[in-house]
């Protein structure tokens, strides 16, 4: 199994990218995600990958994160969704949207995804709703969030759950926290809005 490739980058036709990788040329299939984060052509990159083989085939999948990849594997577990879907998905919804997605069961956001009608999207919030933990979803990913922030927010909804609050509630409260607030403010802040509500 491949799991990991780095080498210069030398082509980029999304969704596929071409890494040289000591004089292997790697066609990589990666989601929008990972595309828009890749450096220039001729540049370094290091890919963690997922190897589909088929008989008419060997897919070489690559992401920029190792949750990316994560998220990829559960998906393409579920019945009915094979890598192209998972790709869409992972191109529509960072994998911090898709742990919500999950952990709220909306299956409109899902829908809302090239591909996925509404039996997939409902046969996706019941298969992955163990497999996606919620402070998976709040501390991973998070598109430019610092990582205290969101270690931060694991802590809050941590301890709004604690304090008896549904995981939906907490997920909510911790969504619309500013990304620069300190643990207490922050913690503050959630209860204040969930008393609102």
């Amino acid at each position: 199994m491949i799991g990991r490739i780095a080498g210069t980058l030398l082509e980029k036709n999304p969704p596929q990218v071409q890494v040289d990788a000591n004089g292997v040329g790697y066609d990589i299939d990666v989601p929008m995600s990972t595309f828009y984060n890749l450096p220039r052509i001729g540049e370094k990159v290091v890919l963690f990958t997922h190897l589909v083989v088929r008989e008419d085939a060997h897919l070489l999948f690559g992401f920029g994160s190792e949750s990316e990849r994560a998220a990829f594997r559960s998906l393409i577990k579920v019945s009915g969704v094979g890598p192209k879907v998972a790709l869409a998905l992972l191109s529509g919804l960072s994998v911090n949207d898709l742990a919500v997605a999950v952990a709220m069961q909306e299956t409109d956001r899902l829908t809302n995804i090239p591909g996925i009608g509404k039996k997939t999207a409902e046969r996706l919030l019941l298969e992955l709703k163990d497999k996606f933990k919620v402070d998976q979803g709040v501390a991973i990913g998070g598109g430019g969030s610092t990582t205290v922030a969101l270690s931060i927010n694991a802590d809050v909804l941590n301890a709004l759950l604690g304090l008896g609050y549904s995981e939906k509630e907490a997920l909510l409260a911790v969504k619309a926290l500013p990304a620069e607030a300190s643990l207490s403010d922050a913690i503050r802040l959630a209860l204040k809005s969930l008393s609102k509500g």
